[in-house]
């Protein structure tokens, strides 16, 4: 397991953005544009919230995980993998509309989100358009296995997020129920980015097996990351609303660890003051996760995660995806550094 003074030293100093995405910006832009040519798919009166979830300025991870597995100077595999990476990421917007009304977010990518825009009624059914649309794209393909693997990766995404539903407010959430949610909701779109982009760029079995392992790994890690920063991030810093973990039920790993840490009644006094909005202390929450040390062992979690995404691609230095993959893996761990503590 990664200990703090074992950081990855491509982490320092922290990678952009820029630095991840310079390489396929031209396959972002042509992205871009596929995009917002969807929007006159839809029927009018829903054009409007589609083009306002669809302009999102998000920072396309999942795209460019799609771009870098299969890499490729051949501009119809190109084309291809642009048309796969706009249909996870549809896939994906329509899980973050969903998301932002369960979490009852105002701001998403530093923009109002769309349910604090266009009322939670709207948002709903976006979600649902958006979902459908990156099926029908999906089905396009001359190969069903790509509408395969997208509807049972879409499956998965909901059933996480269900899952986490039905445990909001369930103090006895244990850690192995945490790590399994966060594997379908977010680190599944990772894996299948890695698996379609790889299948599609034309490589072998053993690297598109590979490949998926890496953005699994790559997708828990950057979920505890996330979950980390709903604590000590910044919201100037993430881009969005943060503090809905804790205000809507959530028990994510911090809190997980700090209740296994606390005395019996500290637990207790705990669990109430979550289940009771109104005394709920988000800020005396953290305080205590520091003092008990919970931050530096959720990082561990972390940096186990990232490790065995390294030592997925371990096998093929040879081939130019898993340099570029090697990037995206460094930016990820970057990510941490930004947090405040």
């Amino acid at each position: 397991m990664f200990a703090p003074s074992q950081r990855d030293p491509l982490v320092h100093p922290p990678l952009k953005l820029h630095d991840v995405t310079e390489l396929v910006q031209p396959q972002l832009e042509q992205l871009h544009g596929f995009l917002l040519a969807q929007v006159a798919q839809f029927e009018p009166e829903v054009r409007e919230p589609v083009d306002y979830c669809l302009q999102s300025n998000g920072k396309r991870i999942r795209p460019i995980l799609v771009f870098f597995s299969g890499w490729s100077r051949d501009k119809a595999i190109q084309a291809e993998l642009v048309r796969i990476a706009a249909v996870i990421e549809i896939v994906h917007l329509a899980t973050l509309v969903h998301d932002d009304i369960l979490d009852q977010a105002r701001i998403r990518h530093n923009c109002s989100t769309v349910s604090e825009k266009f009322g939670p009624q709207v948002a709903v059914l976006l979600g649902d358009a958006l979902f459908s649309q990156a099926l029908k794209l999906a089905s396009e393909f001359p190969t069903v296995d790509v509408c395969r693997a997208v509807s049972a990766s879409t499956r998965r995404v909901c059933s996480g997020e269900i899952a986490q539903s039905l445990h909001r407010s369930n103090a006895a959430v244990a850690i192995d129920d945490y790590l399994r949610i966060i594997r379908f909701k977010t680190a599944e779109l990772f894996r299948l980015s890695c698996y379609l982009g790889s299948r599609i760029g034309g490589y072998d079995e053993e690297f598109t097996t590979a490949a998926s392992v890496f953005g699994l790994h790559l997708g828990i890690a950057y979920q505890i990351f996330d979950d980390l920063a709903d604590f000590v991030g910044r919201e100037d810093n993430i881009g969005k609303t943060l503090g809905t973990d804790l205000a809507s039920g959530k028990f994510t790993l911090p809190l997980i660890l700090l209740l296994q840490e606390v005395e019996y009644e500290e637990r207790a006094a705990l669990i109430a003051q979550i289940a009771d909005q109104s005394r709920s202390d988000q800020r005396g929450i953290t305080m205590l996760m520091d003092e008990y040390g919970i931050f530096e062992r959720v990082r561990e979690y972390f940096w186990r995660e990232m490790e065995s995404a390294d030592v997925a691609l371990s096998s093929f230095p040879e081939y130019i995806s898993v340099h570029h993959l090697q990037k995206i893996g460094s930016f990820v761990k970057s990510q941490i550094e930004k947090l405040d503590f």
